[in-house]
């Protein structure tokens, strides 16, 4: 349990830079505390004592703002930074090395048994207020951008935008007509734009285009009408 603890305060201060003393991290980082209790939780859950582990996951959402059901499967590693509206769902997995971002919710999309929230891989970054629903797997090393809302599968080494989301970049190369980027998570193409700029641009060349032949249409008319025309 304390090397568990070790580890996880340690991850803290290899992604966050404000971090400044241990003491710090443990009083003050809900994240941090949220992780803590759920481990007490989820292990209440998996011997079926299910009301005291729900009783426990509710005490730590009123005190850090971050709900993660018992039932949920966190792996090695995980950071949750600021974490306020963070909503984890009973048969979420997430794998090792992930880090969440405030107002990310990995959710279901109904009411069906068993299965029915997503199995996050290794090495993933999900940025502030993405939502993640559905029982599917997001694979290992992907990246997803902020405000993104994710539907379906995504595979290993992707970064995923939009509503809803769309992969952007696989294995390094980016896919369609979005810019080079950094793998920051702070500098993500955005395809809304990009959509947005293309459709200007048309705009902008039929309207170049009727200029010129609304001239054209007018020295016509300047010859017809000063006999021009034939010479």
């Amino acid at each position: 349990m304390f090397k568990r603890l070790r580890r996880e305060i340690e991850v803290v201060f290899e992604r966050d830079p404000a971090a400044k003393s241990t003491l710090e991290v443990l009083l003050a980082y809900p994240g941090l505390h949220a992780i803590m209790f759920h481990r007490i939780a989820h292990r209440l859950y998996k011997r079926k004592w299910f009301l005291i582990a729900r009783l426990i996951s509710q005490f730590s959402r009123f005190l850090t703002g971050i709900e993660i059901h018992p039932g949920a499967k966190i792996g090695e590693g995980l950071f949750i930074d600021h974490g306020s509206g963070v909503v984890i769902g009973e048969t979420a997995e997430i794998g090792d090395n992930v880090t969440i971002y405030q107002g990310v919710t990995l959710g279901g999309t109904g009411k069906e048994k068993g299965k029915r929230h997503p199995t996050i891989g290794n090495n993933v970054v999900i940025s502030s207020g993405a939502k993640v629903l559905g029982s599917f797997t997001v694979g290992d090393n992907v990246k997803i951008g902020a405000g993104s809302v994710v539907l379906t599968a995504v595979p290993s080494n992707c970064t995923v935008v939009g509503v809803p989301g769309k992969v952007v970049v696989k294995d390094g190369q980016k896919v369609g007509k979005v810019p080079d980027i950094d793998l920051r998570h702070d500098l993500l193409p955005d395809p809304v734009a990009e959509a947005l700029s293309a459709l200007t641009e048309g705009v902008q060349r039929l309207e170049k285009r009727l200029d010129e032949l609304e001239r054209e249409n007018a020295v016509l008319k300047t010859k017809i009408q000063g006999g021009q025309l034939g010479d």
